[in-house]
């Protein structure tokens, strides 16, 4: 039998399982939840259930991946107990891989867009209507839209067409590397700005009081609690098996709760730095931060329009969220093409070459659903809608759930046995007397957030 694949070092394997967690949302999500409610106050509650609820997840995902030495097509096969039917679940969460993808590629594809767009300085001289405009033209151009996600899909395969240490870790290393390097130096520029004090005071400073009441004097405490777990919950790809298959490509060396604090850690500090660069830069320039696209796509712009040398801030920022993409694309793909290996013994260009054209096809509804079938709704919303509420409130959600019961459940791997492969290995040891909180907490606080994920999609307000 062919031997697995592992990483060439620990740092590659804590680089790409970070590169995978850091995504899209940690721009276009984090700084604008974080203003909203509270600032550092905020951002205190968002740490407490990173720690309480996300850590222990990711540790246990780990491990299902290291016990078993293979992706989410095997791995509980390779674990559960006879006759039990845990290995159902790696159908439910290859499709959140492939669901993932089907909208992650497109948008992808926009920042690689916006990086030629602002490096050959097509918006300057535009003024705010302008910069709107241009994104709208390239909503309603799918030739364009089609050419960029193309190159994304090709991208990202012939990077993972190259093997774990020839493609995946040489490749993501240096762009994580490169991310890191550009989000401080976009930083250190946004804190610099003439104005910038009063949006790092906005982002900076605990108030308290906006974690409990509105400006309007609405009681929201309950609100702030949920949008903190969901936030802390989403940013770390939990429960689909994006985690799992890096750590069946690492050795015993370290215990993995360690590890996991170690991507965490990563995580949130691309997610808060992105806050030093957008709060500031907004504030200097009296622009209100929205959330979702219209921030990366119209608000930034617009600021990158006013600020001095901003070509070149833009062109930085756009290629940083290029890095931030593809990382999480690789991975994923990484997950993806392993899949057929370990169920049927697929080889590596055998698996590259059939899902190459498979993720092109499934991309297509999302990017067509902004012209060509934007006529279209599903659930009140667009393609790219329904496809993200599937994945993020439902598969990712039930995904972890089910990781979770697998490691404390006596009718699944068990307690005992994720104990020993977590705690294998040098490094911060995971607790063994939370047993009981792992088996009851926790799961209520999933069950939490994928409820209100519920009322909020069907019951908003």
């Amino acid at each position: 039998m062919k031997e697995r694949e592992t990483f060439a070092s620990r740092l590659g394997f804590v680089l790409i399982s970070a590169g995978c967690a850091i995504g899209l949302g940690n721009v276009w999500r984090f700084p604008y939840i974080v203003g909203q409610y509270g600032g550092a106050a905020f951002v205190l509650v968002y740490l407490f259930f990173l720690v309480i609820m996300g850590l222990p997840i990711m540790a246990m995902e780990f491990s299902v991946g290291r016990a078993s030495r293979k992706s989410i097509a095997v791995s509980f096969h390779a674990l559960e107990p006879k006759g039990t039917k845990w290995h159902w679940y790696s159908w439910f969460g290859m499709a959140g891989n492939y669901m993932l993808m089907m909208f992650y590629t497109t948008v992808a594809g926009w920042m690689l867009l916006y990086f030629v767009k602002m490096a050959k300085g097509d918006f300057v001289g535009l003024d705010p209507a302008g910069v709107g405009a241009a994104f709208d033209g390239m909503l309603a151009n799918p030739g364009v839209m089609l050419a960029f996600m193309a190159l994304v899909v090709l991208l990202g395969m012939a990077v993972c067409g190259q093997g774990l240490r020839g493609g995946v870790e040489k490749i993501t290393k240096v762009m994580m590397l490169c991310l890191l390097a550009l989000l401080v130096i976009l930083a250190i520029r946004a804190v610099t700005l003439p104005g910038a004090a009063k949006g790092l005071e906005f982002y900076l400073m605990p108030d308290f009081k906006s974690l409990f009441y509105t400006d309007d004097g609405k009681f929201r405490l309950g609100e702030v609690i949920f949008a903190a777990m969901g936030q802390a919950f989403f940013t770390l790809s939990l429960g689909i098996g994006a985690m799992a298959i890096f750590g069946s490509y690492i050795g015993k060396e370290q215990r993995l709760l360690g590890e996991a604090v170690n991507v965490t850690i990563l995580d949130t500090f691309v997610a808060f730095v992105a806050g030093l660069i957008i709060f500031p830069s907004a504030f200097a320039f009296g622009v209100t931060p929205d959330a979702g696209p219209s921030l990366i796509f119209v608000t930034l712009p617009n600021i990158f329009n006013a600020m001095p040398g901003g070509r070149l801030w833009g062109a930085l920022f756009f290629l940083f969220m290029s890095f931030a993409a593809m990382s999480t694309i690789i991975a994923v793909f990484e997950n993806i093409i392993s899949f057929p290996m370990d169920k049927w013994g697929w080889s590596r260009k055998k698996s590259v070459a059939m899902n190459l054209p498979l993720i092109f096809v499934l991309s297509l509804p999302c990017l067509l659903g902004f012209n060509l079938w934007g006529g279209v709704s599903i659930l009140g919303g667009g393609i790219m809608d329904f496809e993200d509420f599937i994945l993020s409130n439902n598969l990712l959600p039930l995904g972890s759930l089910i990781y979770l019961l697998f490691c404390v459940s006596k009718s699944g791997w068990g307690w005992d046995n994720f104990l020993s492969e977590a705690n294998e290995g040098q490094g911060l040891r995971f607790p063994k007397g939370l047993r009981a909180y792992m088996k009851w907490v926790v799961p209520i606080m999933i069950l939490f957030i994928f409820l209100m994920g519920y009322k909020e999609k069907f019951f908003p307000g």
